[in-house]
């Protein structure tokens, strides 16, 4: 089934299951307080045969048990309402309605990148927007470590095959689904890690055993009316709270909340009982299971105790409480599992937001099946040779072919304007960027080999720090040129190179720049406006290329096909297009 009409099954299956949730929901509220008038008038008749107390605790009985099952339907309902917008997402995916409506990954944003301004990898209608299906932030940022830094050819492979094993487990991903709240929030687990990695506060053994025995001592001298010995207890019970307040503070301060440790024990639970194949998912499964205790028990017995801390702050528990300690005894069981346990949830969170990245890669190549997962070759020069390939982001792309090599290393393209060439060099840098992530790419065949990027297309003048357009171009070339080492293969996409100098510096600058980078043995495209520059293939050993995107004027209207032709644009357009605006010039 194509995944279009595999969601679109799903969804109204589970809207269905909604809508039913919802009736359920009705129903039990109108019988709660059915049960309720019922249980109230029957105590009132029957308040001279049956004890009060009976009677009372019949009324808050029936409230409790109603409560209980309506909470269940309310979980149900709650639960299929979540999956209709888990597929509703996806089929806006599917429908490109999907900007604006997911993660950006702004946090993610270094303008000092080198290629992720450029290729629109974070912010609205990003490719991590695209892409990102985590829950938790250890998830996002694992992608968005993928996204900002190619790995290796073994490490893509890897990856590649746990993506191309989970692209049709839609049932996984809608079980995982099923635990999220809002699309554009996930759980905080780097506060959890922090927690986790922070030193013992407090220490059982002695400790523990006094704060037992401290509320013991004082309330039985009490009751024994050892009224010497009362006092003694209850000044060194006293002393005791104060002493370990502040540590039991500390001890609780950054913790998540017991909602969100039972929601990772959850996922846990469900990525620990599925049966894997792939061995990169085999061995993320396994630093869950290696303890004899598995990641999600242990979660959850955390989880159960923050749950006691908590219940702490009970109106009735914060005046009987201090009278035993109860909030000391269960600050000791939090910090007893820490010690226990602590040291691993690092391990166990960045396995977690390895197996997200990689469920959000297989989302994204189950709902483009016709996308290929590259031939990964390791050659020591780079290379990228591609047939049909086309922009992810877009809706509509027309497909192009491109091959680069140490024996064609370098593309000018040239053309008029609005006719592609920067779209054409986006998207071969967003599909390399999917490609070293472990990702299909939007293309019909290709061969490749790991691949670093240098991009200079969206350099621009800052007031702020004094720069000019310009400066801010040369800056990003001398990141690109220091890149090309020996050793690493680099594939550079520079748009309208050095536009913002005059013909006569562009030309002599422009050619030393890309004769310097096939030298270094890097490869890839510049785009230019001025024609002088197409004559730079000459200068380039063994030999550079000359493409161009054209277009065509029609009974006063432009229009573009965004074909990629081989030789050097013949026309230009600047004068049509500002006639078509009403600029007759």
């Amino acid at each position: 089934m194509e995944p279009a009409q595999e969601y679109e099954a799903r969804l109204a299956w589970w809207r269905q299951a909604a809508e039913e949730g919802e009736r359920a929901h009705r129903r039990a509220g109108n019988w709660r307080l059915l049960l309720a008038a019922a249980l109230i008038t029957m105590a009132a008749l029957l308040r001279n045969i049956v004890p009060v107390g009976f009677l009372l605790a019949a009324i808050f009985a029936g409230i409790f048990l109603t409560g209980f099952f309506h909470d269940r339907v309310l979980r149900r309902r709650d639960t299929a309402r979540r999956l209709v917008a888990f597929y509703v997402r996806g089929l806006d995916r599917l429908g490109h309605h999907w900007m604006g409506k997911g993660t950006q990954g702004a946090e993610f944003l270094a303008k000092e990148h080198p290629y992720a301004v450029d290729l629109d990898i974070f912010g609205a209608g990003s490719l991590f927007e695209l892409l990102n299906t985590a829950q938790t932030q250890a998830g996002s940022t694992r992608l968005a470590q993928w996204l900002l830094t190619g790995a290796e050819r073994g490490e893509i492979v890897a990856r590649q095959g746990a993506v191309d094993a989970m692209r049709s487990n839609v049932d996984l991903r809608e079980d995982l689904a099923v635990r999220a709240g809002d699309p554009r929030e996930h759980i905080h687990t780097g506060a959890l890690m922090s927690w986790a990695a922070r030193p013992a506060r407090l220490t059982g053994g002695f400790a523990r055993a006094a704060g037992f025995c401290f509320p013991l001592l004082t309330w039985l001298s009490l009751a024994f009316r050892d009224f010497p010995l009362f006092a003694a207890a209850l000044i060194a019970q006293c002393g005791f709270a104060y002493f370990y307040q502040r540590k039991n503070k500390a001890l609780v301060s950054g913790m998540l909340p017991s909602g969100e440790l039972r929601w990772l024990a959850d996922v846990l639970m469900r990525l620990e009982r599925e049966n894997f194949e792939a061995p990169r998912l085999l061995e993320l499964q396994a630093k869950w299971k290696r303890d004899e205790i598995a990641a999600s028990a242990s979660l959850r017995q955390l989880a159960g105790r923050v749950e006691w801390m908590d219940s702490c702050n009970n109106e009735l528990l914060q005046m009987l409480g201090p009278a035993v300690l109860l909030k000391t005894q269960f600050s000791f069981s939090v910090a007893a599992w820490h010690s226990r346990h602590g040291a691993r949830i690092g391990e166990w969170l960045e396995a977690l937001g390895e197996m997200e990245a990689l469920s959000s890669l297989a989302g994204y190549a189950c709902e483009h099946p016709e996308d290929v997962f590259p031939k990964l070759g390791d050659s020591a020069s780079p290379i990228i040779d591609a047939q049909g390939l086309a922009h992810p982001l877009l809706a509509v792309a027309v497909r192009n072919d491109i091959a680069l090599d140490a024996s064609r290393p370098l593309h000018v393209i040239s053309g008029s304007n609005m006719s592609g060439k920067s779209t054409w060099m986006r998207a071969i840098g967003v599909n390399i960027v999917l490609a070293m992530a472990g990702a299909p790419v939007r293309a019909r065949a290709c061969q490749m080999t790991a691949l670093r990027i240098g991009a200079s297309m969206r350099t621009v003048d800052s007031l702020q720090e004094g720069v000019s357009r310009f400066y801010a171009e040369i800056k990003r070339l001398k990141q690109i040129v220091q890149m090309a080492v020996p050793g690493e293969r680099v594939v550079f996409l520079i748009d309208e190179v050095f536009g913002g100098t005059n013909s006569h510096d562009r030309l002599i600058g422009a050619a030393f720049v890309v004769k310097l980078l096939v030298s270094r043995g890097a490869v890839g495209l510049i785009t230019t406006h001025d024609l002088a520059l197409t004559r730079v293939v000459d200068e380039v050993r063994p030999h550079g290329e000359n493409f161009h995107f054209e277009d065509q004027l029609a009974e006063g209207k432009l229009s573009f096909d965004y074909r990629l032709r081989e030789g050097v644009v013949q026309k230009s357009n600047a004068l049509d297009l500002m006639r078509s605006i009403g600029l007759d010039v």
